[in-house]
């Protein structure tokens, strides 16, 4: 078993998202110096999403699969000196690629590597393995929109 750096509970006091859209369970690795975070999302039987996606062939989408990545980017950057309040929003999703489906009963390490973090913008690499097979990767960046943009 994985050391648990952050649990749910204390993801949940550095990111704004909620069941049922939060997509990561906890985080088992915070190293700043390398600018990383590693994640963990267990893929249950009764995600709601699976209802319909597909009935019969529980495949979780793959847009969920990036959103778990975002998630675990805005935990890191929430650690961060003077992020803790702010809410990033998707700026953009490059050379995205996925390449195993990810089901029930799979446990998704989801890997960031910043490349860039400036007070407004950031940019990472997102790397979602199950069993050390990439399921998915994208390059993910997001803007801090100014003062009452999200009213």
């Amino acid at each position: 078993m994985t050391e648990t750096i952050h649990t749910t509970r204390e993801i949940e006091a550095l990111i704004p998202h909620r069941w049922p859209i939060l997509l990561v369970d906890r985080i088992v690795e915070y190293d700043p110096e390398a600018k990383r975070i590693v994640g963990i999302k267990g893929v249950t039987a009764t995600e709601w999403f699976f209802q319909g996606h597909f009935p019969g062939l529980p495949v979780m989408p793959g847009v969920f699969q990036v959103e778990a990545l975002a998630q675990t980017m805005a935990v890191y950057v929430a650690k961060q000196p003077g992020f803790g309040d702010r809410i990033g929003l998707f700026a953009g999703i490059d050379d995205c690629r996925f390449k195993r489906v990810v089901v029930p009963g799979d446990t998704l390490r989801l890997e960031i590597t910043m490349e860039k973090l400036g007070s407004r913008f950031g940019r990472a690499r997102g790397v979602a393995s199950v069993n050390g097979e990439t399921a998915c990767e994208a390059t993910l960046s997001f803007i801090i929109p100014g003062e009452g943009v999200l009213r």
